[in-house]
């Protein structure tokens, strides 16, 4: 029996709207995939340099109804299932998403691109409920270049953008999961906390403005903030890695987290999207390692 990766999330737009971005191929190609064709109830198909081994569609509809779309994903010669379920919730929609043959260990050593799911459908959800709220949506992973970098603004002063990603405490809150950052060169940056067992190195910091942190095989990531017209932009790359196997999954994990950021700052009564996310086999001192 495969194992299944879950994710809840709340999006705060009508069942409707969510519906409609799901299922029209316009919307799809917007918020998901470069490509997109739905003739529902016969075909759903998503590819392009946004989808994982998307040099052609391989996605095969399998159920439609007013709450409930389920297709099968070829992935490395593997047919997968994935299946997004809505829930109506006052004015806001709850989306659940329940993708089979997801294996925590393929995420941490890369060893099949359906290691990739989870960090894919964070990014993907981020983006649909940017999308449906209509907000700027995050970039996207292009699984055809080895340049990873990306850009944001936050409608926020860059001291206190600056303070939350470098803050133990803030940053955990907006990233989801326990942060351990000590803001100087030579620091550790935990993943996990201080005591899961596993710390990048802080390799470069200018205070309030820029900070890189290596994490050995998957590269350097650093973010660098600027000034712009009252708000704060962030700029954030990863460099330093194998070109001919470029850390997408840790990449896409990173920039999703980001989008959180990003409402943390802009929300006056800020909640996360996300209600839960369950990972088969995820242990606490290499769970960032997907994300």
């Amino acid at each position: 029996m495969s194992e299944s990766l879950k994710m809840h999330a709340r999006l705060a737009a009508p069942i409707e709207a969510v519906r409609r971005a799901i299922t029209d191929a316009a919307e799809l190609r917007v918020w998901l995939a470069e490509h997109a064709e739905v003739e529902l109830p016969k075909r759903y198909e998503f590819w392009g340099r946004y989808t994982p081994e998307g040099e052609a569609p391989h996605q095969r509809l399998l159920h439609v109804d007013n709450d409930t779309l389920r297709f099968a994903w070829l992935l490395d010669g593997v047919e997968t299932t994935t299946e997004f379920s809505l829930r109506a919730d006052g004015d806001s929609t709850v989306v659940t998403l329940d993708q089979s043959h997801f294996n925590f260990e393929e995420a941490i050593s890369g060893t099949s691109i359906r290691g990739m799911l989870q960090t894919f459908w964070s990014l993907a959800i981020a983006n649909l409920a940017a999308h449906v709220e209509g907000q700027p949506l995050m970039p996207k992973t292009d699984f055809t270049s080895a340049e990873l970098r990306g850009e944001m603004v936050i409608n926020a002063p860059m001291a206190k953008v600056y303070q939350s990603l470098t803050d133990s405490e803030q940053a955990s809150a907006w990233f989801g999961y326990p942060i351990g950052i000590e803001p100087w060169v030579g620091g550790r940056y935990a993943m996990g906390g201080f005591e899961a067992g596993y710390a990048a190195k802080v390799i470069d910091l200018d205070p309030g403005r820029k900070m890189s942190v290596d994490w050995g095989p998957t590269g350097v990531t650093t973010w660098e903030l600027a000034e712009s017209d009252g708000k704060t932009k962030l700029t954030f790359v990863q460099s330093g890695f194998d070109e001919s196997n470029p850390p997408y999954g840790a990449w896409t994990g990173s920039v999703s987290g980001l989008a959180e950021l990003r409402r943390y700052h802009e929300m006056q009564d800020w909640q996360s999207i996300w209600l839960s996310v369950e990972m088969p086999g995820a242990q606490p001192e290499t769970a960032a390692a997907a994300g």
